[in-house]
């Protein structure tokens, strides 16, 4: 366990280690049983953090040619899928250098874009830096010239891999050891922003110069069904508009579409960029602004406020005759704010749905948009 805390909207959680972390720790036990013949109880392992782990080492196995050892993944309080996973690494001699692969469990990258190379072992390059200086750390304690052949498994991680982002990433037949820091911060927004990267990042090597960002899953079956291009190519930002913008611009594309439910996306309308409610909400104070400005009755606007939902109050708005006007007044300044965002960078735009109303929002350069990324995705 490790005794790391962070603050978290008040709460006091505990930090995790990654799959990285794991793998250098087995790693490091099973160069240390190969080479003295007798495993560990513990390893203890520095993190690119600067946080010191140290790990039981679970199933060791030593048959004279190689070992292998166990670390059990410890992901604090953070909701993570392979809490509790075994990571294992099998080590064996060989004359000279490292050789990291992976084993059972373990993802290979399908797609360009990624950490690795198309062909290569899901094992990113900060874990797989971790590996080499854990083992060759131990060589040198130990008077070790020669090198060695790590194997990477997970048992049950092709299983496991099936749950996660994975597949739609182009990792197949298991999960990926991950990490930056090689701990875990519980409910980290960094890891969510790194996988809008990754996926931004394939979109770029495929070579696509125009990039289109859903929310969620109502997003995604808005596009399945309305849009004229595949799902599949499109980047899920969740509420990190701002972050996923920002990278994009950072990449070079030069169209940004974003297609969203009008309860988040509203927000748009008084330049909110992380559409977390944690962050700001302001969904019926933006409503009520399009609302004076579409020339809606006080009486009207009064209600408003005490809306729960967006089509609540929609509701309210199309029975009174304001709905149009004032959807077209939030199109407007969505996409002044968008626009502001990229200072000219790249042509940028919203499309907001509601089902309930069978509404479609557009920002100025939606439509240019969408016969773009139809081509070019299409094409």
């Amino acid at each position: 366990m490790i005794n790391e805390f962070v603050y978290r909207s008040g709460k006091l959680l505990r930090c995790g280690y990654t799959t990285g972390s794991c793998a250098a720790a087995a790693a490091k036990a099973a160069a240390m049983c190969v080479l003295s013949g007798k495993s560990p109880e513990c390893i203890t392992l520095q993190t690119p953090k600067g946080i010191t782990l140290t790990l039981d080492v679970l199933e060791p196995e030593f048959t004279g040619s190689y070992a292998k050892c166990a670390i059990k993944k410890d992901s604090g309080d953070d909701p993570d899928i392979t809490n509790g996973i075994l990571v294992c690494a099998t080590v064996s001699k060989t004359e000279n250098g490292i050789t990291i692969k992976g084993g059972e469990g373990v993802g290979k990258v399908t797609k360009p874009g990624l950490d690795q190379p198309v062909g290569e072992w899901a094992i990113n390059s900060v874990p797989r830096k971790m590996i080499t200086e854990a083992v060759s750390e131990t060589a040198k304690e130990y008077g070790y010239n020669g090198g060695f052949t790590v194997e990477i498994s997970i048992p049950g991680g092709a299983e496991l891999a099936k749950k996660t982002y994975n597949p739609r990433l182009g990792i197949e037949g298991g999960i990926s050891v991950i990490g930056t820091s090689g701990i875990i911060e519980p409910m980290s927004n960094a890891a969510l922003v790194d996988t809008i990267r990754t996926e931004l990042n394939m979109r770029k090597a495929e070579g696509h110069e125009n990039v289109f960002f859903t929310l969620g899953n109502y997003g995604e079956n808005f596009i399945a069904r309305a849009m004229p291009f595949d799902v599949e190519k499109s980047v899920k930002c969740s509420n990190f508009i701002g972050d996923a913008i920002d990278i994009a611009l950072e990449l070079g594309f030069r169209g940004i579409l974003i297609i969203g439910h009008i309860g988040k996306l509203v927000k748009l309308g008084a330049g909110i960029m992380n559409t977390h409610s944690a962050q700001a909400d302001g969904r019926m104070d933006v409503l009520v602004t399009c609302g004076v400005l579409s020339g809606a009755e006080l009486p009207v606007l009064r209600q408003l406020p005490q809306c729960v939902t967006v089509d609540a109050a929609l509701d309210i708005l199309g029975e009174a005759g304001y709905i149009r006007r004032t959807l077209d007044v939030l199109a407007s300044r969505a996409g002044y704010y968008l626009e502001a965002k990229v200072k000219g960078t790249a042509e940028i735009a919203a499309v907001m749905f509601s089902d309930k109303h069978d509404i479609i929002v557009k920002t100025p350069w939606a439509d240019k948009l969408i016969n773009t990324i139809k081509e070019e995705y299409n094409g």
